[in-house]
């Protein structure tokens, strides 16, 4: 029997389909429902220090998205890489896989944002002191709306690891429209990542969590390989 969704190149197998299928239905919830804005905000991933951090939040983030183009771009990439580290590593691998990454990429936007919290302890509880309130209050106001969601964390980690299972691969950007090894994107997009983290690019983008799906990839590949659960 057929588990795969779709003929020839356009084959979805069905981790990857469902994925596709579960971000599109919460996306359409949050949209057309009156209880949307409460799925958003109880399922977003808050910092750890916020009162309305929780932790099933490092799960629920990553099925919610800002906007429709957010949430499609997402799947797209999921799409256009998933489909063959589905079959490379199997459904089972590749499901721990995508919420390996997507988990270790919050977790690396939480230790960044607990290091901005460190270096603003000395601001936060002087303000605090001329507000008149605790430096932790300060701080939980501070840090409230510092929040993250989308799927951008694991589907790093997913074109990571095509271009490390397939590095001479050719894959065609969308902007600009020209062909790369899929080795090269992977450099480029660290590149690009790291950078524009390091310098603090203000665009809304977290950038380390994509930094951290794509290292929580990395070294679950490493993994696998030296356990000769996969081979590549």
């Amino acid at each position: 029997m057929n588990n795969q969704f779709g003929r020839g190149p356009f084959a979805t197998p069905p981790i990857t389909l469902n994925l596709i299928i579960a971000n599109f239905v919460v996306w359409l919830a949050c949209t057309i429902l009156p209880i949307g804005d409460t799925i958003q905000e109880y399922g977003m991933l808050y910092w750890i220090g916020s009162e309305k951090f929780h932790a099933y939040q490092f799960f629920t983030y990553m099925f919610l998205h800002a906007n429709f183009q957010h949430m499609f771009f997402n799947m797209f990439s999921l799409w256009m890489f998933g489909r063959t580290l589905e079959r490379d590593l199997g459904p089972q691998k590749f499901l721990i896989y995508y919420f390996v990454c997507g988990v270790g990429a919050a977790l690396l936007h939480m230790g960044v944002t607990a290091i901005e919290w460190l270096s603003l302890k000395s601001q936060i509880a002087a303000e605090a002191t001329t507000m008149g309130m605790g430096a932790a209050q300060l701080a939980n106001k501070i840090f409230t709306n510092h929040v993250m969601l989308g799927a951008s964390g694991a589907t790093m980690g997913v074109v990571m690891s095509f271009g490390v299972m397939h590095p001479n691969a050719m894959v065609m950007l969308m902007f600009p429209p020209i062909p790369m090894k899929a080795k090269w994107l992977v450099v480029v997009f660290l590149v690009i990542e790291f950078a524009s983290g390091v310098v603090g690019v203000r665009d809304s983008v977290a950038h380390f969590a994509h930094l951290g799906g794509m290292l929580w990839g990395w070294l679950l590949l490493r993994y696998w390989k030296k356990t000769r659960q996969i081979y590549y």
